[in-house]
């Protein structure tokens, strides 16, 4: 039972430091002087193969192809939100 909250909380904690990367790396995004930093490549690798496979679903969509706005990695974030939902 213990142990059973205990993983509940590190999951839950590991979610809400995924949403925070990936907040951070989009609020870095509308800052030119900051791409390409340290911190955006840190970001980039932890928060990328969580947006990924939003991204590589979402091409397959043919309605969402010339959309200049880049919905996967909303749909991945709205997703982090509902996994902790679950928790």
């Amino acid at each position: 039972m213990i142990l059973n909250s205990i993983v509940r909380q590190l999951a839950y904690s590991l979610l809400s430091l995924l949403q925070l990367a990936m907040l951070v790396r989009a609020l870095m995004s509308w800052i030119p002087s900051l791409r390409g930093s340290a911190l955006d490549n840190l970001l980039y690798q932890i928060t990328e193969p969580i947006v990924m496979p939003f991204r590589q679903l979402l091409w397959k969509i043919p309605g969402l192809q010339g959309i200049p706005l880049d919905l996967s990695f909303l749909a991945a974030y709205i997703t982090l939100n509902i996994l902790m939902g679950l928790l």
